[in-house]
């Protein structure tokens, strides 16, 4: 491993043979680094924080503090980061708090842009990106391949989709369903997020179906326990629909509309 003579490793660490850990920086006890992950200089690793392979964390970045909630009581909890993450310069992680499962997850091929705030609890899945300054409240649960916009806050317990875009600017409050767009200070839904879903891979056949789902839930003029009645009886339940329709079934803090 290549410990710069200027760092501070803490007791009982794992670290990586491959690993890299710049000038300057802190990690503290019980830290795991894997294979080919770089920390790059300035940057403080609290206890119990797991950082998986051929990650990059940029200066002066904080990873595994004690959560910002006034309930925390300092029972030992955690940071688990996935492999080939990039987090940029002065991001939060925060480790977990009271009410969970000890841990505070980010994903795999994660990118994190500098100042992101990711607050106690929160679970992040993989291929997500969060552009400068977006900022999760605790227990936020963002699913894969979402994209969130510069600025963003995100209130606490709220569920981000796979595959949806939050626009730049916005303030989240409801659940932002899967495959759309949501923007705006109270922020509503603007449609699918076709262009990414196009870019992922996604076929003309599979949006449009979307497309006719999203049409009956969120256009047409119905309760929503009507519209996703309406969905079942008129559209082919195919995988998409059926995590769409799951999703907003199961929301507890209400549907961004």
């Amino acid at each position: 491993m290549k410990i710069h003579p200027t760092a501070i490793v803490g007791e009982n660490t794992e670290i990586d043979d491959e690993a890299v850990i710049g000038p300057f920086c802190i990690v503290g006890s019980g830290v795991k680094i894997a294979k080919g992950t770089q920390l790059i200089s300035n940057i403080v690793i609290d206890d119990n924080t797991e950082i998986g392979s051929n990650c990059v964390i940029h200066p002066f970045a904080g990873i595994g503090f004690p959560p910002q909630d006034l309930k925390y009581d300092g029972r030992k909890t955690g940071v688990r980061i996935g492999k080939d993450t990039i987090i940029r310069e002065y991001s939060t992680v925060h480790r977990a708090s009271v009410g969970g499962d000890g841990l505070t997850e980010i994903g795999d091929n994660c990118f994190i842009m500098a100042y992101v705030h990711i607050a106690h609890d929160c679970k992040v899945g993989n291929h997500v990106v969060m552009a400068n300054a977006a900022t999760l409240a605790g227990h936020v649960v963002v699913e894969d391949h979402t994209v969130i916009g510069g600025i963003v806050a995100i209130h606490q317990f709220t569920r981000i989709g796979a595959y949806s875009m939050i626009g730049g600017f916005s303030g989240i409050g409801q659940d932002v369903p899967p495959f759309t767009m949501a923007s705006g200070a109270r922020a509503k839904l603007y449609g699918l997020n076709s262009i990414g879903l196009k870019r992922k891979g996604f076929t003309d056949e599979r949006i449009a179906d979307l497309k006719k789902a999203y049409k009956i839930l969120f256009r047409d003029k119905h309760i929503l326990k009507e519209a996703i009645k309406h969905v079942e009886n008129e559209l082919d339940m195919n995988d998409d629909i059926k995590r769409l329709i799951e999703f907003i079934s199961n929301n507890k803090r209400g549907i961004c509309r």
